[in-house]
């Protein structure tokens, strides 16, 4: 039987792709009590990294697909919270934080709206209890190329 998060992303027809191992010397997620710590996520999906999210927001990405980036970002911290979870989303009580990161030009000064691809679906698939503090930072570089990073922090149930 599928939980309540699992029926939400069915409705949304939102496919999670599988959480991805780790790529240095850090796991993908530590759970201290209650709190679960989800380690920055980037545009893979399922091992592969998107092409068409490597590079900088303002130069060689336009906003939008900055933030399809960080949408996928966030589809890959639900993916790792499934998989703390033992697949139970319905053991998330609440996204509490996003940080965001966008590699972007100088001048650009629109990286709460990349970020919000990442917010925006963390409401859609939890509903209130998607709404969450945020940063949202600008830097000149992220690892592989790719245009956004995020991390999350979530209280279980």
């Amino acid at each position: 039987m599928s939980g309540r998060i699992e029926e939400r992303l069915k409705e949304l027809k939102i496919e999670l792709p599988k959480a991805a191992a780790p790529a240095a010397n850090y796991v993908p997620y530590t759970i201290s009590g209650r709190l679960l710590f989800v380690a920055g996520q980037v545009p893979f999906w399922n091992g592969e990294l998107k092409k068409d999210c490597v590079g900088t927001v303002g130069q060689d990405l336009s906003l939008e697909q900055g933030v399809l980036a960080a949408r996928i970002c966030a589809l890959n911290l639900i993916a790792q919270a499934k998989a703390a979870c033992g697949g139970n989303l319905d053991k998330v009580g609440r996204v509490l934080k996003l940080v965001g990161f966008v590699q972007c030009t100088t001048g650009f000064k629109d990286q709460p709206k990349v970020i919000n691809g990442a917010s925006d679906l963390m409401v859609q698939v939890f509903g209130d209890l998607g709404r969450h503090a945020r940063v949202a930072v600008g830097t000149n570089a992220l690892p592989l190329g790719v245009a956004v990073e995020v991390e999350g922090t979530f209280e279980l149930l």
